[in-house]
Protein backbone atom coordinates (compact mmCIF):
# COMPACT_ATOMS: atom_id res chain seq x y z
CA UNK A 1 0.00 0.00 0.00
CA UNK A 2 2.71 2.74 0.78
CA UNK A 3 4.40 1.89 -2.49
CA UNK A 4 1.15 2.46 -4.52
CA UNK A 5 0.30 5.04 -2.78
CA UNK A 6 3.91 7.16 -3.65
CA UNK A 7 3.50 6.23 -7.31
CA UNK A 8 0.12 7.34 -7.15
CA UNK A 9 1.52 10.76 -6.05
CA UNK A 10 4.14 10.92 -8.65
CA UNK A 11 2.04 10.69 -11.12
CA UNK A 12 -0.31 13.37 -9.74
CA UNK A 13 2.52 15.64 -9.62
CA UNK A 14 3.42 15.12 -12.93
CA UNK A 15 0.14 15.56 -14.57
CA UNK A 16 -0.01 18.38 -12.17
CA UNK A 17 3.18 20.07 -13.55
CA UNK A 18 2.22 19.47 -17.43
CA UNK A 19 -1.10 21.96 -16.72
CA UNK A 20 1.92 24.16 -15.34
CA UNK A 21 3.99 24.18 -18.15
CA UNK A 22 3.55 25.28 -22.26
CA UNK A 23 4.72 22.06 -24.31
CA UNK A 24 3.13 23.25 -27.58
CA UNK A 25 2.92 27.30 -28.87
CA UNK A 26 0.95 27.81 -31.55
CA UNK A 27 -1.93 29.85 -33.27
CA UNK A 28 -4.40 27.85 -35.51
CA UNK A 29 -6.18 31.05 -36.96
CA UNK A 30 -9.42 30.60 -39.46
CA UNK A 31 -10.53 34.08 -38.48
CA UNK A 32 -9.76 35.87 -41.68
CA UNK A 33 -9.71 39.34 -39.91
CA UNK A 34 -6.54 39.03 -36.91
CA UNK A 35 -3.94 41.15 -37.70
CA UNK A 36 -2.37 40.27 -33.88
CA UNK A 37 -2.52 37.65 -31.95
CA UNK A 38 -1.10 36.96 -28.37
CA UNK A 39 -0.90 32.94 -26.89
CA UNK A 40 -3.19 32.71 -24.05
CA UNK A 41 -0.51 31.59 -21.18
CA UNK A 42 -2.99 31.47 -18.36
CA UNK A 43 -0.05 32.31 -16.22
CA UNK A 44 1.87 29.20 -17.49
CA UNK A 45 5.31 28.88 -17.93
CA UNK A 46 7.11 27.26 -20.93
CA UNK A 47 9.36 24.68 -20.38
CA UNK A 48 12.79 23.77 -22.23
CA UNK A 49 12.41 21.68 -25.39
CA UNK A 50 8.63 23.34 -25.86
CA UNK A 51 7.89 23.38 -29.81
CA UNK A 52 6.72 26.81 -30.97
CA UNK A 53 4.84 26.00 -34.47
CA UNK A 54 4.34 29.06 -36.67
CA UNK A 55 2.54 28.63 -39.51
CA UNK A 56 2.63 30.18 -43.21
CA UNK A 57 2.02 33.97 -43.41
CA UNK A 58 2.53 33.57 -39.54
CA UNK A 59 5.64 35.10 -37.60
CA UNK A 60 6.22 34.66 -34.09
CA UNK A 61 7.13 37.35 -31.52
CA UNK A 62 8.43 36.87 -28.29
CA UNK A 63 8.33 40.00 -25.64
CA UNK A 64 10.17 39.29 -22.21
CA UNK A 65 8.97 42.05 -19.41
CA UNK A 66 8.37 44.48 -22.07
CA UNK A 67 11.31 44.05 -24.30
CA UNK A 68 11.23 42.46 -27.57
CA UNK A 69 12.93 39.03 -27.45
CA UNK A 70 13.24 36.88 -30.50
CA UNK A 71 11.26 36.49 -33.75
CA UNK A 72 10.40 33.23 -35.43
CA UNK A 73 9.46 32.65 -39.12
CA UNK A 74 6.74 29.95 -40.24
CA UNK A 75 8.52 26.01 -39.07
CA UNK A 76 8.78 24.10 -35.88
CA UNK A 77 10.57 25.40 -33.13
CA UNK A 78 12.20 23.48 -29.98
CA UNK A 79 12.94 26.42 -27.52
CA UNK A 80 16.56 26.18 -26.11
CA UNK A 81 19.08 28.56 -25.00
CA UNK A 82 20.53 28.41 -28.98
CA UNK A 83 17.27 29.38 -30.61
CA UNK A 84 16.53 32.28 -28.10
CA UNK A 85 20.16 33.93 -27.83
CA UNK A 86 17.89 37.19 -27.31
CA UNK A 87 15.94 36.06 -24.89
CA UNK A 88 18.41 34.01 -23.02
CA UNK A 89 20.68 37.82 -22.66
CA UNK A 90 17.54 39.77 -21.13
CA UNK A 91 16.67 37.24 -18.60
CA UNK A 92 20.32 36.41 -17.81
CA UNK A 93 21.11 33.12 -18.81
CA UNK A 94 24.67 32.81 -18.59
CA UNK A 95 25.04 29.09 -19.07
CA UNK A 96 21.78 27.95 -20.76
CA UNK A 97 18.62 27.60 -19.31
CA UNK A 98 16.96 24.39 -17.63
CA UNK A 99 13.64 25.56 -15.92
CA UNK A 100 10.53 26.78 -17.16
CA UNK A 101 10.29 30.60 -18.49
CA UNK A 102 7.37 33.44 -18.92
CA UNK A 103 6.89 35.17 -22.26
CA UNK A 104 4.21 36.65 -24.05
CA UNK A 105 4.13 35.39 -26.90
CA UNK A 106 2.46 37.44 -30.01
CA UNK A 107 1.80 35.68 -33.23
CA UNK A 108 1.17 38.64 -36.38
CA UNK A 109 -0.24 37.53 -39.50
CA UNK A 110 1.68 38.52 -42.57
CA UNK A 111 -0.78 37.32 -45.20
CA UNK A 112 -1.76 40.28 -47.57
CA UNK A 113 -5.06 41.74 -46.50
CA UNK A 114 -7.43 43.66 -50.00
CA UNK A 115 -9.63 45.76 -50.63
CA UNK A 116 -9.04 48.01 -47.57
CA UNK A 117 -10.89 51.85 -47.79
CA UNK A 118 -9.85 55.01 -47.11
CA UNK A 119 -10.95 58.43 -47.75
CA UNK A 120 -10.80 62.12 -46.91
CA UNK A 121 -13.08 62.73 -43.59
CA UNK A 122 -12.38 66.70 -44.21
CA UNK A 123 -11.09 68.56 -47.00
CA UNK A 124 -7.31 68.56 -47.55
CA UNK A 125 -5.45 71.72 -49.37
CA UNK A 126 -3.19 71.23 -51.91
CA UNK A 127 -1.20 73.90 -53.96
CA UNK A 128 -2.11 74.00 -57.54
CA UNK A 129 0.20 76.15 -60.06
CA UNK A 130 -3.17 77.07 -61.84
CA UNK A 131 -5.64 77.06 -59.09
CA UNK A 132 -3.82 78.05 -56.56
CA UNK A 133 -4.20 76.74 -52.74
CA UNK A 134 -7.57 74.38 -53.70
CA UNK A 135 -9.39 71.60 -51.22
CA UNK A 136 -9.86 68.38 -52.60
CA UNK A 137 -11.30 65.35 -51.03
CA UNK A 138 -10.30 61.99 -51.82
CA UNK A 139 -11.20 57.49 -51.43
CA UNK A 140 -10.00 54.87 -52.51
CA UNK A 141 -8.62 51.62 -51.52
CA UNK A 142 -5.51 49.98 -50.51
CA UNK A 143 -3.81 46.16 -49.85
CA UNK A 144 -1.59 46.29 -46.89
CA UNK A 145 0.59 43.57 -45.46
CA UNK A 146 3.38 43.15 -42.11
CA UNK A 147 6.85 43.28 -42.83
CA UNK A 148 7.97 44.31 -39.17
CA UNK A 149 6.35 42.66 -36.69
CA UNK A 150 8.24 44.19 -34.36
CA UNK A 151 7.45 48.03 -35.21
CA UNK A 152 3.81 46.90 -36.14
CA UNK A 153 3.11 45.91 -32.43
CA UNK A 154 5.02 48.92 -30.83
CA UNK A 155 3.14 51.54 -33.23
CA UNK A 156 -0.23 50.02 -33.94
CA UNK A 157 -1.13 46.60 -32.65
CA UNK A 158 -0.26 47.56 -29.08
CA UNK A 159 -0.74 44.65 -26.17
CA UNK A 160 -3.85 44.53 -27.95
CA UNK A 161 -4.41 40.96 -27.06
CA UNK A 162 -6.56 40.07 -30.40
CA UNK A 163 -6.54 43.03 -33.11
CA UNK A 164 -8.63 42.80 -35.73
CA UNK A 165 -8.96 44.38 -39.04
CA UNK A 166 -11.85 46.82 -37.85
CA UNK A 167 -9.89 48.16 -35.27
CA UNK A 168 -6.86 48.98 -37.48
CA UNK A 169 -8.86 50.13 -39.96
CA UNK A 170 -10.52 52.93 -37.00
CA UNK A 171 -6.43 53.92 -36.53
CA UNK A 172 -5.13 53.15 -39.37
CA UNK A 173 -7.63 55.97 -41.36
CA UNK A 174 -6.29 59.04 -40.56
CA UNK A 175 -2.86 57.76 -40.10
CA UNK A 176 -2.91 56.63 -43.89
CA UNK A 177 -4.74 60.42 -44.84
CA UNK A 178 -1.72 61.97 -43.30
CA UNK A 179 0.91 60.23 -45.14
CA UNK A 180 -1.82 60.56 -48.76
CA UNK A 181 -2.04 64.64 -47.87
CA UNK A 182 1.71 64.58 -47.67
CA UNK A 183 2.81 62.41 -50.54
CA UNK A 184 0.88 64.44 -52.98
CA UNK A 185 1.93 67.90 -51.49
CA UNK A 186 5.45 66.37 -52.25
CA UNK A 187 4.22 65.22 -55.76
CA UNK A 188 3.19 68.34 -56.56
CA UNK A 189 0.35 66.83 -59.04
CA UNK A 190 -1.83 69.54 -60.80
CA UNK A 191 -5.13 69.24 -59.78
CA UNK A 192 -5.98 69.04 -63.19
CA UNK A 193 -3.89 65.73 -63.11
CA UNK A 194 -5.71 64.68 -59.98
CA UNK A 195 -9.13 64.31 -60.92
CA UNK A 196 -8.45 62.76 -64.06
CA UNK A 197 -5.83 60.40 -63.89
CA UNK A 198 -6.61 57.94 -60.74
CA UNK A 199 -4.86 54.97 -61.90
CA UNK A 200 -1.88 57.05 -62.37
CA UNK A 201 -1.71 59.14 -59.48
CA UNK A 202 -2.28 55.40 -57.49
CA UNK A 203 0.44 54.72 -58.78
CA UNK A 204 3.08 57.31 -59.00
CA UNK A 205 2.15 58.00 -55.05
CA UNK A 206 3.10 54.53 -53.88
CA UNK A 207 6.51 54.68 -53.81
CA UNK A 208 6.13 58.10 -51.79
CA UNK A 209 3.46 56.31 -49.79
CA UNK A 210 5.56 52.82 -48.88
CA UNK A 211 8.92 53.85 -47.22
CA UNK A 212 6.99 56.39 -44.93
CA UNK A 213 4.24 53.50 -44.33
CA UNK A 214 7.00 51.27 -43.41
CA UNK A 215 9.48 53.73 -41.66
CA UNK A 216 6.30 54.77 -38.93
CA UNK A 217 4.25 51.58 -38.72
CA UNK A 218 5.88 48.12 -40.23
CA UNK A 219 3.84 47.90 -43.32
CA UNK A 220 4.02 47.81 -46.89
CA UNK A 221 1.67 48.81 -49.42
CA UNK A 222 1.71 47.04 -52.62
CA UNK A 223 -1.58 48.73 -54.22
CA UNK A 224 -2.67 51.84 -53.59
CA UNK A 225 -5.96 53.04 -55.97
CA UNK A 226 -7.24 56.68 -56.06
CA UNK A 227 -10.95 55.67 -56.74
CA UNK A 228 -12.41 59.42 -56.93
CA UNK A 229 -10.91 62.52 -56.37
CA UNK A 230 -13.50 66.21 -56.18
CA UNK A 231 -12.53 69.55 -56.51
CA UNK A 232 -15.03 72.73 -55.10
CA UNK A 233 -17.43 73.60 -57.35
CA UNK A 234 -15.75 76.85 -58.57
CA UNK A 235 -12.71 74.78 -59.52
CA UNK A 236 -14.96 72.20 -61.57
CA UNK A 237 -16.43 75.34 -63.92
CA UNK A 238 -12.77 76.61 -64.48
CA UNK A 239 -11.43 72.93 -65.57
CA UNK A 240 -14.86 72.88 -67.60
CA UNK A 241 -14.13 76.38 -69.21
CA UNK A 242 -10.54 74.87 -70.11
CA UNK A 243 -11.88 71.80 -71.51
CA UNK A 244 -14.42 74.11 -73.85
CA UNK A 245 -11.79 76.26 -74.90
CA UNK A 246 -9.61 73.41 -76.09
CA UNK A 247 -12.91 72.19 -77.89
CA UNK A 248 -12.96 75.45 -79.53
CA UNK A 249 -9.42 75.72 -80.78
CA UNK A 250 -8.71 78.56 -83.24
CA UNK A 251 -11.00 81.28 -81.61
CA UNK A 252 -10.91 83.37 -84.73
CA UNK A 253 -12.05 80.72 -86.99
CA UNK A 254 -14.49 79.82 -84.46
CA UNK A 255 -15.77 83.68 -84.49
CA UNK A 256 -15.89 83.37 -88.09
CA UNK A 257 -18.22 80.46 -88.15
CA UNK A 258 -20.18 81.67 -85.67
CA UNK A 259 -20.95 85.27 -87.63
CA UNK A 260 -21.57 83.06 -90.57
CA UNK A 261 -24.11 81.03 -88.92
CA UNK A 262 -25.96 84.48 -87.77
CA UNK A 263 -25.98 86.16 -91.13
CA UNK A 264 -27.49 83.28 -92.70
CA UNK A 265 -29.92 83.10 -89.96
CA UNK A 266 -30.67 86.98 -90.25
CA UNK A 267 -30.98 86.69 -93.91
CA UNK A 268 -29.28 90.09 -94.04
CA UNK A 269 -27.73 92.10 -97.52
CA UNK A 270 -24.40 91.77 -99.02
CA UNK A 271 -23.43 95.12 -97.60
CA UNK A 272 -24.91 94.61 -93.97
CA UNK A 273 -23.34 91.24 -94.12
CA UNK A 274 -19.92 92.54 -95.02
CA UNK A 275 -19.55 94.87 -92.41
CA UNK A 276 -21.07 92.33 -89.87
CA UNK A 277 -18.17 90.04 -91.23
CA UNK A 278 -15.31 92.58 -90.75
CA UNK A 279 -16.25 93.88 -87.11
CA UNK A 280 -16.94 90.08 -86.16
CA UNK A 281 -12.91 89.55 -87.63
CA UNK A 282 -11.83 92.26 -85.49
CA UNK A 283 -13.23 91.19 -82.74
CA UNK A 284 -12.00 87.69 -83.08
CA UNK A 285 -8.43 88.57 -83.94
CA UNK A 286 -8.71 90.99 -80.48
CA UNK A 287 -9.75 88.75 -78.43
CA UNK A 288 -6.81 86.65 -79.54
CA UNK A 289 -4.24 88.87 -79.03
CA UNK A 290 -5.54 89.39 -75.83
CA UNK A 291 -5.29 86.08 -75.06
CA UNK A 292 -2.31 85.34 -75.80
CA UNK A 293 -0.79 88.40 -74.42
CA UNK A 294 -2.36 87.39 -70.91
CA UNK A 295 -0.50 84.23 -71.46
CA UNK A 296 2.77 85.82 -72.16
CA UNK A 297 3.20 83.97 -75.23
CA UNK A 298 2.60 86.47 -77.67
CA UNK A 299 3.65 85.48 -80.98
CA UNK A 300 4.49 87.30 -84.07
CA UNK A 301 1.90 87.51 -86.85
CA UNK A 302 2.64 84.98 -89.42
CA UNK A 303 4.20 86.57 -92.99
CA UNK A 304 1.90 87.35 -95.19
CA UNK A 305 -0.73 87.39 -93.00
CA UNK A 306 -3.89 90.15 -93.84
CA UNK A 307 -4.43 92.75 -91.29
CA UNK A 308 -7.62 92.89 -89.58
CA UNK A 309 -10.53 95.25 -91.37
CA UNK A 310 -11.41 98.21 -89.57
CA UNK A 311 -14.40 100.40 -89.87
CA UNK A 312 -13.77 103.72 -90.74
CA UNK A 313 -14.81 106.55 -88.79
CA UNK A 314 -16.60 109.18 -90.82
CA UNK A 315 -15.45 112.93 -90.73
CA UNK A 316 -16.90 114.82 -88.15
CA UNK A 317 -17.39 112.45 -85.76
CA UNK A 318 -18.22 113.43 -81.98
CA UNK A 319 -16.51 110.06 -80.40
CA UNK A 320 -13.77 110.86 -77.93
CA UNK A 321 -10.41 109.88 -78.90
CA UNK A 322 -8.92 106.88 -76.87
CA UNK A 323 -11.38 104.40 -77.20
CA UNK A 324 -11.19 101.37 -79.73
CA UNK A 325 -12.88 100.18 -82.83
CA UNK A 326 -14.81 97.78 -81.19
CA UNK A 327 -16.32 98.29 -77.97
CA UNK A 328 -18.23 96.81 -75.05
CA UNK A 329 -21.55 98.26 -73.65
CA UNK A 330 -19.22 99.16 -71.52
CA UNK A 331 -16.81 101.34 -73.15
CA UNK A 332 -19.83 102.92 -75.42
CA UNK A 333 -21.63 104.29 -72.50
CA UNK A 334 -17.91 105.90 -71.19
CA UNK A 335 -17.84 107.38 -74.62
CA UNK A 336 -21.03 108.67 -74.74
CA UNK A 337 -21.02 109.36 -71.12
CA UNK A 338 -24.09 107.65 -70.13
CA UNK A 339 -25.22 104.48 -68.29
CA UNK A 340 -24.45 100.52 -69.43
CA UNK A 341 -27.93 99.86 -69.20
CA UNK A 342 -28.90 103.26 -71.27
CA UNK A 343 -26.81 101.61 -74.22
CA UNK A 344 -28.24 98.13 -74.01
CA UNK A 345 -31.91 99.66 -73.99
CA UNK A 346 -30.50 101.51 -77.24
CA UNK A 347 -28.95 98.24 -78.36
CA UNK A 348 -32.63 96.34 -77.67
CA UNK A 349 -34.88 98.91 -79.97
CA UNK A 350 -32.09 99.31 -82.13
CA UNK A 351 -31.75 102.68 -82.41
CA UNK A 352 -28.11 101.52 -81.42
CA UNK A 353 -26.24 99.25 -84.37
CA UNK A 354 -24.51 96.30 -82.51
CA UNK A 355 -23.91 92.54 -83.04
CA UNK A 356 -24.76 90.12 -80.23
CA UNK A 357 -22.81 87.14 -79.73
CA UNK A 358 -23.59 84.70 -77.29
CA UNK A 359 -24.76 86.66 -74.67
CA UNK A 360 -22.28 89.63 -75.07
CA UNK A 361 -22.99 92.79 -76.92
CA UNK A 362 -19.80 94.32 -79.95
CA UNK A 363 -20.38 97.86 -81.10
CA UNK A 364 -18.07 98.94 -83.84
CA UNK A 365 -17.20 103.07 -83.46
CA UNK A 366 -18.63 103.45 -86.89
CA UNK A 367 -22.28 102.49 -85.51
CA UNK A 368 -21.65 104.67 -82.50
CA UNK A 369 -20.79 107.54 -84.70
CA UNK A 370 -23.66 107.45 -86.94
CA UNK A 371 -25.79 106.85 -83.33
CA UNK A 372 -24.46 110.48 -82.35
CA UNK A 373 -25.16 111.73 -85.80
CA UNK A 374 -28.39 110.58 -86.05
Amino acid sequence: MPKSNGKAKRMGLMDYLKTQFLEIIQWEDDSRDTLSYRHPDTQKEIKRGAKLIVRESQVAQFIYLGQFGDTFGPGEWSLTTDNIPILSTLKGWKYGFESPFKADVYFINTRLFTGNKWGTANPILLRDPDFGVVRVRAYGTYDFHVVDPKLFLKEVAGTDDHFRLDEFADTMRSRIISVFSEAVAAAKVPVLDVASRYQELGEALRPVINPAVTSKYGLEIPSFIVENVSVPAEVEQAIDKRSSMAAVGNLNDYVKYQMAQGMSEAGGGTAASAAQLGAGLAMGQQMAQAITASQGSASPAPSGSVPPPQAASPPGGTTPAGFPDLMSPADAAKALGVSESDVLTALSDGSLKGKKIGAAWRITRSALEEFLNG
